[in-house]
């Protein structure tokens, strides 16, 4: 059994965006305020991220994160990976590196953005992280994590597979041969920008529905949201099997 606690839920700006721009859109309903995507799922053996964002430090005090076992990151825009140097608390009172699988992709810009962290020219006491790529299934404690390539824009991001729960941020398009990888999920987490118009390199709610539908997955949980989204109305439109997420929603698979 996992524990699945959505530490943020919104677009790559956040809801709402620095200066307050659009508050008013949002006024009344705490589930509105939207920090960026990531994730914390929790086992009796396991502890895992997915994605560290620029609000990561806050969101790991409100949930009450206290171990980090391994990070998975999807992509490597900086609401994605802003946050990897909060992870230096973690590597002091855990006294060693923490994990972190993406894909070759990723790794390869963050070695560039955060060059201080790695190499002989480390800066001392910087955020140790071990990275690996990962592109094929791969167990990692109680933990079978298959990769999940998929399109956002002109750039590839790679959502993961945790035992039965499927997490894909920032999709436009997904391939026929992932879509086979998510299928038999219990649970889908799944990106959806704004109810319209359409987007370039992110799905809309309602094109995020079809997916859904096409997958049949159980239940769906929606982030990524603007700010024009409005939790409670939003939910009165959608089918009970997919629903918006909201920050600090905690869900079990």
């Amino acid at each position: 059994m996992m524990k699945c606690t959505f530490l943020g839920t919104g677009t790559s700006m956040g809801v709402p965006v620095a200066g307050g721009f659009g508050s008013d859109h949002i006024k009344g309903d705490p589930r509105n305020e939207r920090t960026r995507c990531s994730m914390w799922i929790k086992t009796d053996k396991s502890s895992v991220i997915i994605d560290t964002g620029p609000e990561f430090r806050i969101q790991t005090i409100r949930s009450g994160v206290k171990q980090i076992d391994l990070v998975l990151i999807t992509h490597e825009h900086m609401d994605h990976i802003a946050g990897l140097d909060d992870l230096r608390a973690f590597n002091y009172t855990q006294k060693g590196a923490i994990p972190l699988f993406t894909s070759e992709q990723t790794k390869n810009s963050i070695l560039t953005r955060f060059n201080y962290m790695f190499g002989e020219n480390r800066y001392p006491g910087s955020t140790s992280v071990d990275i690996s790529v990962i592109d094929s299934r791969t167990t990692f404690r109680d933990l079978t994590i298959t990769p999940l390539p998929y399109n956002h824009g002109r750039i590839q991001v790679q959502g993961y597979r945790i035992n039965e729960i499927s997490y894909l941020t920032d999709v436009k398009s997904i391939p026929e041969s992932t879509k086979e990888l998510v299928k038999g999920s219990r649970v889908m987490v799944l990106s959806g920008l704004r109810w319209q118009p359409e987007h370039p390199t992110h799905l809309t709610i309602p094109e995020a529905v079809q997916i859904a539908d096409e997958l049949e997955i159980p239940q769906t949980y929606l982030i990524h949201m603007n700010g024009f989204v409005d939790h409670e109305e939003s939910n009165k439109q959608l089918p009970d099997h997919v629903q918006l997420a909201y920050d600090q929603m905690e869900i079990t698979v």
